[in-house]
């Protein structure tokens, strides 16, 4: 039966490795980071509102606050942090480092929360990976093009969403995947806002008369928060974050072809070659586990 979460985790690692590319091409249309990030969380939470039923408030302040936390770590900071650094660096180039996050992600739980076990192997493949991740961006400049401002932003991304798993860890159980997927979207957009005073939301609606703009809006909003976020909300409550994330692994490999296919950038030996040590350390890891 676990098969069919396992199946969701696969399909929705690959629909995330499109976003870059939907980021990409509405960073090109003229709008910024913030107002991208919270466009798309505030259809998502639109969209969820009439199939919800629930209570709306946590069962104590101490599990609102973890909340709030998730609102910022898996939807304001992670977003601001990843679409910021799209302006630096190639869609696809972004991707391949957010690959690292399975593994920061297992050795954050395996060190800090102690809730699922761990191989002591896994240390072992996940200096393979990091290998890859730094084969990446400390090249990055000469090779690929890439901005150390991006890799840092990149990289801070990637915490971001391994604290965001953390606490979706801790709060299993006691809630609805429904309501901590509606409680990311809210406190996500009502944490950014203090944003806002220092760059104002300053939007030419007239590019909503653009299809792209409003295509890749609502597939953003509908397809990759509403529904993946929920799906993957499921995924780690039923298989645990350490294995869920795991499948993250799918990112680079989508992101670089549909950059390809969409944006026409080049896929170069070096991130090719990155990239398989990234997936070569997950892979083994997995294995052995």
């Amino acid at each position: 039966m676990k098969s069919i979460y396992h199946i969701i985790a696969i399909l929705t690692a690959a629909l995330w490795g499109t976003t870059f590319v939907s980021s990409k091409i509405l960073l090109d249309e003229g709008l910024s980071p913030a107002e991208i990030m919270t466009l798309r969380f505030a259809i998502a939470y639109i969209c969820m509102l009439p199939f919800f039923r629930g209570k709306w408030l946590c069962n104590n302040w101490r599990d609102e606050l973890q909340m709030a936390l998730l609102g910022i770590t898996g939807g304001s900071m992670y977003f601001l942090l990843e679409n910021t650094a799209l302006l630096y660096m190639l869609a696809s180039n972004v991707a391949i480092i957010i690959a690292a996050t399975p593994l920061l992600t297992t050795l954050a739980i395996h060190l800090i929360s102690r809730q699922e076990k761990v191989s002591p192997k896994l240390y072992r493949y996940s200096l393979l990976s990091m290998a890859g991740v730094a084969l990446v961006v400390f090249n990055g400049e000469f090779i690929l093009k890439l901005d150390p401002l991006g890799d840092i932003l990149t990289l801070g991304a990637a915490l971001m969403w391994v604290i965001y798993s953390i606490i979706v860890l801790r709060l299993e159980g006691k809630y609805h995947p429904l309501m901590l997927t509606r409680k990311v979207f809210f406190y996500g957009v009502l944490t950014l806002l203090p944003y806002f005073l220092i760059e104002p939301f300053d939007i030419d609606w007239t590019i909503f008369a653009n299809p792209t703009v409003i295509g890749n809006l609502l597939y953003l909003g509908v397809i990759a928060s509403l529904l993946c976020y929920w799906a993957w909300n499921v995924v780690i409550e039923k298989l645990g974050a350490v294995r869920a994330t795991n499948y993250l692994y799918i990112n680079p490999i989508v992101a670089m072809l549909t950059s390809w296919l969409i944006l026409d950038e080049r896929i170069t030996a070096l991130a090719v070659v990155g990239t398989v040590f990234i997936l070569a350390g997950v892979y083994l890891a997995e294995r052995k586990r």
